[in-house]
């Protein structure tokens, strides 16, 4: 009876700390400085809107007031950092050769006409910008506007130069970096560790498990970013009438898992941002900032900006 006795009481004084330090988690941990705060993010620069991580799509979007712009690095044949998702220019440009085969002078201009990736038969078609840029350009023009980059290969020459290009432009305080690939984040913050880093694919899922026990709140993070889809989006992207019922019920429960106000809210308060993607309708915007998340990443940043400024949905101060 004894024994038992004190199980309960450690079990339940347990529960109690945990569900404390939940809500008050400075009180175990510095709260990380956060030198830049973002609502408005633009993926690939607004792909929506103009041809995907083009310096005409980033400058349509600083001109509107995004927060933070969203690109994608691969490393050409003669080694030069550029601006692109696919690894691959198939898609992209036609071209069918791999951005790591060619030398920056060889890459042709992208097509006039691309897919959105993440609004279902939706095309953008650009104009007379069709260059694919390198980051430097990006640095460049817009000194002053946090840049989110996905390393797009496990490449150990191309994080050493993103790190040399960030150091060489000052943006250490303007960048966040990483992959869903823990190796490639791994790499990142050992190279240079004062660029914060964002939670890979592995470390959403550690996270996930800590916070379901109960011992997140007595865990230190190292990642700075948490960007995680919001499952639910799939139903949009794909006909759900093709969808099996497996597929349903693993999206329903992959949504319900992730998308948790208390997560958020402890995360932030731990000075972490939540970033939800890649978002492209006012329901979801919604939902997102509901929940608690920090930022939003979409295709249409007109659109997201509208609904910003129509609802009043201001940074914390």
């Amino acid at each position: 009876m004894c024994a038992a006795v004190y199980v309960l009481s450690t079990v339940t004084g347990y529960v109690l700390t945990s569900a404390l330090l939940l809500k008050c988690p400075t009180l175990l941990h510095r709260r990380k400085r956060e030198s830049f705060f973002s609502r408005h993010i633009s993926h690939r620069g607004g792909a929506g809107e103009n041809l995907e991580n083009t310096m005409a799509a980033f400058q349509h979007a600083v001109d509107l007031g995004t927060d933070m712009l969203e690109l994608d690095c691969h490393l050409t044949k003669d080694e030069q950092v550029v601006v692109s998702h696919d690894a691959h220019l198939r898609r992209s440009t036609g071209m069918n050769a791999y951005i790591s085969d060619v030398t920056y002078a060889e890459l042709p201009p992208y097509l006039c006409k691309l897919g959105v990736t993440f609004q279902r038969e939706c095309y953008c078609e650009g104009g007379e910008d069709k260059r694919i840029p390198l980051l430097r350009d990006v640095f460049e023009a817009f000194p002053n506007t946090p840049v989110n980059i996905d390393i797009k290969v496990n490449n150990d020459t191309l994080i050493k130069k993103v790190s040399e290009l960030v150091i060489k432009y000052d943006r250490e305080n303007l960048t966040v970096w990483g992959n869903a690939s823990n190796q490639i984040v791994k790499k990142c913050y050992k190279e240079n560790p004062r660029i914060p880093v964002l939670f890979s694919f592995p470390r959403v899922l550690q996270l996930l498990g800590l916070f379901y026990t109960g011992l997140l709140p007595f865990i230190p993070l190292k990642e700075q970013f948490l960007e995680i889809p919001m499952p639910s989006i799939i139903t949009k992207l794909k006909d759900p009438s093709r969808m099996t019922k497996s597929q349903r019920l693993l999206t329903w429960l992959a949504d319900t898992l992730l998308m948790r106000k208390a997560l958020f809210d402890h995360l932030t308060a731990r000075g972490v941002q939540v970033y939800i993607w890649v978002l492209n309708d006012e329901e979801d915007f919604q939902r997102a900032f509901d929940l608690g998340a920090t930022g939003v990443m979409t295709d249409f940043p007109t659109k997201l900006k509208d609904f910003i400024e129509r609802n009043g949905i201001a940074k914390p101060q």
